[in-house]
């Protein structure tokens, strides 16, 4: 099987043999190293400014988007939302849920945020930006450093959803003065899902201990308590953390943060230098690394196969999975993952594998 999704992604070797281990007792010194490492490094590799500390949740990446609204956004908040899709609409209902005051920035599919977007917003008393830095379900990557100025220049929280980019596109929490970052164990880290990650700055950090608790297993105050100790408030999924222990060290090994982007880089342009053939269409002029969200071209003609029809057979036939849209791009877009245990030998596989069922179909 190759599995060209967004998530799970394939694991190295190292990775999945801690996945056929005996789950080890976690109440011990031991494991409380091995989390105070995981701390230390995910400070270091998202580059968060001192006085930061991280915390990890079990549960999806969307547990720790809900974490983060409830503990560091209150009701006295005035929060922008940028939905460009599926996972910047997820932020909108979240606000909705905890009634945190919000307006929606709404982006048509694959739409680039621009300065026009935020500037009717500049001076207008917003206390937060809440933003999917890549937006997974369109593969598109927002601009970061722009995003940046238009907070800093208004005083606002600054809150990232990098699940999909974290590793994978250059991101420096300190410089662009970011204030959370969310990512998850089943994207770039490359090891089975369960655990998420959620990286405050101090002012975040100051927001979740003056605000009030509004749940108690996804606490952040109770989070970050036992985090001091190395420790979690309740069973964590501790295999997946001994995992994310392992594949931490080993981007470490292999040259950091800058190196790990550089590969991940490489390999999404090796695809689409590879892919420039064959009848499909970037549906993005804005691509995060991590993901490429490919149009078929004359959808509707005769012997043109639908998105949808390459996702299964790919699947069914040759073994290899990509990531198929729903909704009103079901038949239309169908995206492709860079992310984990993946080889440009793996991407000539998929390529060959798409141009025999291009040439078959026709």
């Amino acid at each position: 099987m190759l599995n060209f999704t967004v998530g799970p992604v394939m694991s190295g070797d190292a990775v999945r043999a801690i996945g056929s281990e005996q789950v080890p007792y976690f109440r011990t010194p031991e494991f409380s190293a091995l989390m105070l490492q995981n701390e230390r490094l995910m400070l270091q590799f998202s580059k968060a400014p001192d006085g930061s500390r991280a915390a990890f949740m079990t549960g999806s990446g969307t547990a720790s988007m809900e974490s983060v609204v409830m503990n560091v956004l209150s009701r006295r908040d005035k929060a922008l939302v940028v939905n460009g899709g599926s996972f910047g609409q997820r932020f909108v209902e979240m606000c909705q849920l905890h009634q945190i005051p919000h307006t929606e920035i709404r982006l048509d599919y694959c739409q680039p945020l621009t300065e026009a977007h935020l500037a009717p917003f500049d001076g207008q008393d917003y206390t937060a930006l809440l933003v999917n830095m890549g937006e997974t379900s369109t593969g598109m990557l927002y601009d970061m450093p722009m995003i940046s100025r238009f907070c800093k220049a208004n005083g606002l929280l600054l809150i990232v959803d990098a699940i999909s980019t974290f590793l994978a596109d250059a991101f420096d929490m300190a410089a662009l003065g970011a204030d959370v970052m969310i990512t998850g164990s089943q994207k770039a880290l490359a090891c089975p899902p369960g655990i998420s990650v959620i990286v405050l700055a101090p002012r975040a950090l100051q927001r979740v201990e003056e605000n009030e608790e509004q749940c108690m297993y996804l606490s952040l105050k109770s989070a970050l308590k036992n985090g001091e100790r190395g420790q979690t408030p309740f069973t964590p999924a501790v295999q997946t953390l001994i995992q994310i222990n392992r594949r931490l060290h080993e981007i470490e090994t292999m040259g950091g943060v800058e190196a790990e982007t550089r590969r991940i880089g490489d390999l999404a342009l090796d695809f689409r230098t590879k892919i420039a053939a064959l009848p499909f269409r970037m549906a993005t002029t804005s691509p995060q690394n991590g993901v490429t969200s490919l149009e078929v071209v004359g959808y509707g003609a005769p012997g043109v196969p639908s998105a949808y029809d390459i996702f299964t057979t790919l699947k069914d036939k040759y073994q290899i999975w990509v990531c198929p849209n729903g909704g009103d791009l079901r038949d239309r877009i169908f995206r492709v993952g860079h992310l984990g245990a993946l080889t440009k030998d793996d991407n000539s596989a998929l390529v060959a594998a798409l141009g025999q069922f291009i040439v078959h179909s026709s």
